[in-house]
C-alpha cells in the first residue's frame, strides 16, 4: 500500500496539471493531506462513494499519462543513474587520494 502511494504520489507531482481543478482537489486531500474518504466526501459535501470513484478514475488517468509519457520512470531512471555516478566519484577520490600518498612517498 504504500508502495502504491508513494507512486500515485510521484505520478500526481508529475501529471498534476494536466488534471481538472476538482480532480487535483480531490488528490491532494486524499494523497497529500491524508483525509479519509469519509472526511472529503463530508467536507465537500458528496457521497463517499463519488470520492471514491473520482479518486480511482483519476489514479487510472494519471497512470494512463506515465504510460504515455514516462515522466515518471525517466525520473527514476535518472536517480539511479545518479546514485551510480555518486558512488564513481567517491571511488575515483580514493583512488585520487591512494594516488598523492604514493607519490609523497617518493
Amino acid at each position: 500500500m504504500l508502495e502504491k502511494t508513494t507512486r500515485i504520489n510521484y505520478l500526481f507531482d508529475f501529471y498534476q496539471e494536466l488534471l481538472t481543478p476538482k480532480q487535483r482537489n480531490y488528490m491532494e486531500m486524499y494523497y497529500l493531506e491524508d483525509y479519509s474518504l469519509g472526511e472529503i466526501s463530508e467536507l465537500l459535501q458528496v457521497s463517499r462513494q463519488a470520492v471514491y470513484d473520482n479518486i480511482r478514475r483519476t489514479e487510472k488517468m494519471l497512470e494512463s499519462y506515465e504510460s504515455k509519457l514516462k515522466l515518471y520512470s525517466k525520473f527514476q531512471e535518472r536517480q539511479e543513474i545518479l546514485i551510480k555516478l555518486d558512488k564513481e566519484t567517491a571511488a575515483y577520490e580514493r583512488i585520487q587520494t591512494l594516488v598523492k600518498q604514493l607519490q609523497e612517498l617518493d
